[in-house]
């Protein structure tokens, strides 16, 4: 396998995160009743598989490693999912999963800004293009990810025992 650069590999993990994303929308979805909510989710996970598309189409531009990248790449989608695995258990519910998604989305932005620190100081404009493009949709993501938290946290009763 072809060693990656930081700057590739930053751009598997964010890869890798999008794919991830595809099945925390679907899961999450699963533990919501609010039809808003869902929605919200169902489009998340269709800009999460645009990014998959933009990301492995800018790998297959990158000089034969775009079979590195999307290894990492699923390895990153591995880990992700398995802390997703992890953090929402078998008794979770809608707001387990809307905390769980605010905390993958938070750390979705950071990539973001990390992968465009890199493009920019290698001078990749591709990887710029690509940065302007998901940046914004990962900062809303997150913070519509918030708001879906608070929204179910305003509905839950703080003295009913778990």
């Amino acid at each position: 396998m072809a060693e990656l650069t930081t700057l590739e590999t930053k751009l598997a993990e964010v890869l890798g995160l999008a794919m991830a994303a595809k099945g925390a929308g679907e899961k999450i979805s699963s533990l919501v009743d609010d039809g808003e909510l869902k929605a919200t989710l169902d489009r998340m996970r269709k800009e999460a598989e645009e990014t998959e598309e933009r990301c492995t189409k800018l790998a297959e531009n990158l000089n034969g490693k775009k079979t590195a990248i999307l290894e990492k790449a699923r390895e990153t989608k591995q880990e992700a999912t398995e802390m997703m695995r992890t953090y929402l258990g078998t008794d979770a519910d809608g707001l387990d999963g809307f905390e769980f998604l605010t905390m993958a989305e938070a750390g979705e932005v950071g990539h973001w800004e990390v992968l465009g620190v890199l493009g920019e100081k290698a001078g990749r404009s591709e990887v710029q293009e690509l940065v302007q493009w998901a940046h914004p949709i990962q900062e809303r993501h997150f913070e519509e990810a918030r708001r879906g938290s608070l929204k179910l946290a305003s509905e839950e009763d703080p003295n009913a025992e778990e």
